[in-house]
């Protein structure tokens, strides 16, 4: 079974109560409902974001799966999609994530409960169970063996810091679109001794540190809105679109399995970029500002971004390349008609709203968000963008190939 061939016809914790804000039920069926109660589970499993990621994109695709098989089976009763979806999660969620079990168990009990208790709901939800289990077994080989073989950079007996990076190991996983996790990486950052590289670290160290007097309020609350990153913030942007009037449960299905393969594909991409440029952060660069060998970088010895800095290297900006992606998907689907205003909520910023009139003004907020925080560079932002917007329409590519 060629799971990315049949996907590509498609093209830290969150509460109950901060999901359910999520949600509009008079427009929810059965996928979007599902794509809610999954975040939730996969949030309070606190397995990081890359790895949340990946798990989404394996329940978003094997819901997509199970989805259109049931709407293909003949005489087929109208729950049964619902019944083939709960299948395709059950399975998923529980041998992914086997410590959130109960939670899984509970979740697919509410969703039967709002079925009819009939043969149909039992042989979909089986077969749901089943469709599930390919998508698995197909992606059983995506994750690299061994070991984890980062070598931190040091001189003999010399102390670095002892935390491991995060997701070293990602590109060398396979993708599910990409041909290679290199094909859109892209050139190195600026050179030290650039007037790009002045400029980029002049406004980071005004508008990013802890104690910015340049940064308003608003800034501030933008910043520490998009310190969070796991998938529930963008798959709350795309339940924007999912739940409008007239959508389908074949098109949400669709919709989230490419946003997810396309976002799990992103951050296999901008690891590699990541990890090949090995470019310092921030809190780096500007605690040793007098190393450069730029006269126009100070050093600001007890400098400190506004949030905490993530443990992989800067260039180019993951949060960037995943809202690229996610807001190129999207608007190929403005192209069949409008978009309603994009929304989400942040578990790092509760109780606070965030909304979009476009999918690019919502990407261009995040691209905004990392340099406020005091974590990317202005040049790593725009690069990081760039590369999502290029995955994005690479899977756009791939669907319109393979339908």
């Amino acid at each position: 079974m060629k799971i990315h061939l049949s996907i590509a016809t498609l093209v830290a914790p969150l509460t109950g109560a901060l999901l359910a804000t999520l949600a509009s039920p008079a427009q929810a069926d059965a996928i979007t409902d599902w794509n809610q109660r999954s975040a939730q589970i996969v949030g309070e499993a606190r397995i990081g974001t890359p790895p949340a990621v990946r798990v989404m994109a394996l329940v978003q695709t094997a819901a997509w799966e199970a989805a259109r098989e049931a709407s293909r089976a003949p005489s087929a009763p109208p729950h049964a999609v619902d019944a083939a979806v709960a299948g395709a999660h059950r399975a998923t969620l529980s041998q992914l994530l086997p410590a959130q079990r109960t939670a899984v168990e509970a979740a697919v009990q509410a969703a039967l409960a709002a079925l009819p208790d009939d043969a149909a709901r039992a042989a979909h939800l089986v077969a749901g169970e089943r469709a599930a289990q390919r998508v698995l077994a197909a992606r059983a080989g995506d994750m690299p063996g061994g070991a984890d073989a980062y070598r931190p950079r040091t001189s003999p007996g010399v102390y670095v810091p002892t935390a491991s990076p995060a997701a070293s190991q990602w590109p060398l996983r396979k993708p599910w679109l990409l041909q290679r996790a290199d094909q859109f990486r892209p050139g190195p950052p600026p050179a030290l001794n650039s007037a790009r590289w002045e400029s980029d670290y002049n406004e980071l160290k005004s508008m990013g540190a802890r104690d910015s007097k340049q940064r308003s309020a608003e800034q501030t609350e933008t910043g520490r809105f998009w310190d969070y990153s796991l998938p529930a913030i963008y798959h709350g942007v795309v339940r924007s679109v999912a739940q409008q009037p007239g959508r389908g449960v074949l098109a949400n299905a669709r919709l989230f399995a490419v946003v997810a393969q396309s976002m799990d594909d992103a951050l296999i991409a901008v690891m590699d970029a990541k990890y090949h440029h090995n470019f310092w952060r921030p809190v780096t660069a500007i605690r040793n500002g007098d190393l450069d060998g730029h006269d126009g970088t100070e050093r600001d010895a007890g400098w400190a971004p506004l949030i905490d800095t993530p443990m992989h290297p800067e260039y180019p900006c993951a949060h960037c390349i995943l809202a690229g992606t996610v807001a190129t998907v999207l608007n190929a689907e403005g192209r069949k008609g409008p978009l309603p205003v994009l929304s989400t909520t942040s578990a790092t910023l509760p109780g606070v709203v965030r909304r979009w009139n476009s999918p690019d003004e919502f990407m261009r907020e995040v691209a905004q968000a990392r340099i406020l925080g005091g974590v990317h560079y202005r040049n790593s932002t725009e690069v990081g963008l760039a590369m999502g917007q290029r995955i994005g329409e690479w899977a756009l590519q791939r669907s319109a190939a393979e339908h």
